[in-house]
């Protein structure tokens, strides 16, 4: 727990210790009076809270008893401390080298120990004792943590990101973008702020006249490189909630991104001029406005205003850099997202993939399940039968056995007899070569029984004949 306090906090603890019994906080914030309790510097009663000894404590030495009582803990180990470190820069190295990430943490060490560690530091750098083609680094030389870390120059600078190629700016355009021949011709030579947002087939726009020149040439930079790059840029029109509206987009693998160039404005007090002045004395109810909005020189280019992607590519003008700086920036975030976007749709392909393979084998496994049970129901028919063939033919055994002791049959017996053999001989399988069952029908309503879920979920991968064959799918029965 960290024992400072807030300014508030201490100013709250003030006014308890110095009232002359228990104050009343229950105008005080709430988690005011909480931190001051879990810190055991008050204690509360109600809406009422005391000083405590620790408090008192605090209120005097500016430190929380608990504060000094680990720091006495701390340097009284120091000593110990120091002479478990390293005893030179060789050792120090050599230690850095044993660990699996060359890094080695010396939590809040005390003086000693943090001067032991700090001559074994200067010791290595100073005998030239660092393997070449490393670094050795130190964090923490006054206070914290002290972190020692032997690190691979080589290995470093390459796992930091590559730099951002720059897109180049002409200053002159002789054979400007399309886009960039299209939005002059549809501009003019008028000498008014420029706004093709509600233009087809140009650039959106919307800078001062000042700025003008200096926009179409970040754009014919920019779709300029665009092209290069192998993707495509279109200015369309489309129809939303009934009303045209006017995009250029620039299209990276199958995905569309909008973009508006635009000035950025500043907020000004409104000089009413004198019509204006004069229209509120004869229309009291007409009012002037407080502020104006007025093109400052920042040119701002990415979504438009309301788009889905405002927060993935948008850069501007700032005291850091210009627009023109960052347009190679502008690319790699659309070819980022992109790129991210691809993974999630591959990642959502592989898992309905695999939804689908596992709901085929699901089918499968009820199939066979099927196939078993009707094998089985089958089966068991046949040695019930062949049971009770086995029966008939003792029955009719015995009633001859009983005719040769002595007792004759009679005509009508004997036929009985008869025909009880030749039904027991009809019925009985091993009378005949045994064959596997037809299988049963492989329909969803014949399937139902054995497979849980949603029946309908994929195609049926069963033919007419009842053959294994999902329709697009290299998945076999199990």
């Amino acid at each position: 727990m960290k024992y400072t306090l807030s300014a508030q906090q201490a100013d709250l603890l003030r006014q308890i210790a110095v009232a002359p019994g228990p104050l009343a906080i229950a105008s005080s914030p709430s988690n005011t009076v909480w931190a001051l309790r879990q810190r055991g510097l008050i204690q509360q009663s109600g809406q009422t809270a005391v000083v405590t000894t620790d408090g008192r404590y605090f209120l005097k030495h500016g430190k929380h008893p608990k504060e000094v009582q680990a720091e006495k803990e701390r340097l009284a180990g120091d000593t110990e401390r120091a002479a478990r470190a390293p005893a030179d820069g060789a050792e120090l190295i050599s230690r850095l080298r044993a660990t699996p990430h060359g890094q080695l943490t010396v939590s809040d060490p005390g003086p000693q120990t943090r001067g032991r560690w700090r001559a074994t530091y200067y010791d290595a750098l100073h005998h030239g004792l660092v393997p070449a083609g490393h670094k050795l680094r130190w964090a923490g030389r006054q206070h914290g943590d002290c972190v020692f870390a032997l690190v691979d120059e080589e290995a470093e600078l390459a796992a930091q990101p590559q730099p951002v190629p720059a897109i180049e700016i002409p200053d002159t355009v002789s054979r400007p973008h399309q886009l960039v021949r299209a939005t002059r011709k549809a501009i003019g030579r008028s000498k008014r702020d420029v706004d093709t947002r509600e233009t087809a087939g140009v650039i959106p726009l919307h800078v001062s006249r000042e700025h003008l020149d200096r926009a179409l040439r970040i754009m014919h930079a920019l779709l300029t490189e665009v092209e290069r790059r192998g993707y495509q840029v279109d200015a369309r029109t489309d129809l939303q909630h009934g009303q045209a509206v006017y995009e250029m987009v620039v299209t990276i693998g199958g995905y569309d991104f909008p973009l508006t160039l635009t000035e950025r404005t500043t907020k000004v007090p409104h000089e009413p001029t004198s019509r204006e002045v004069r229209q509120e004395r004869q229309s009291p109810w007409t009012r002037i406005p407080k502020y104006d909005y007025e093109f400052d020189g920042r040119l701002e280019l990415g979504t438009p205003a309301g788009s889905r992607y405002r927060h993935v590519y948008t850069y501007s003008d700032s005291a850091r850099w210009t627009l023109e700086s960052r347009l190679g920036h502008l690319l790699r975030d659309l070819e980022e997202h992109v790129t991210a976007a691809e993974g999630r749709q591959q990642k959502q392909f592989l898992q309905k993939a695999e939804q689908q393979r596992r709901w085929y084998g699901a089918v499968a496994q009820a199939r066979q399940k099927q196939i078993d049970s009707h094998r089985a129901a089958f089966l068991h028919e046949q040695v019930q039968a062949w049971r009770q063939a086995e029966a008939i033919d003792a029955f009719c055994q015995a009633a001859h056995a009983r005719a040769a002791d002595g007792t004759p049959c009679s005509e009508e017996e004997l036929a009985w007899l008869r025909w009880a053999e030749d039904y027991a001989d009809r019925i009985d399988p091993l009378q005949s070569p045994l064959r596997t069952p037809p299988d049963p029908p492989s329909s969803r309503e014949a399937l139902s029984e054995f497979l849980k879920g949603d029946l309908e979920a994929y195609p049926w991968p069963f033919d007419s004949r009842g053959r294994w064959s999902p329709p697009g799918e290299d998945v076999s029965p199990v």
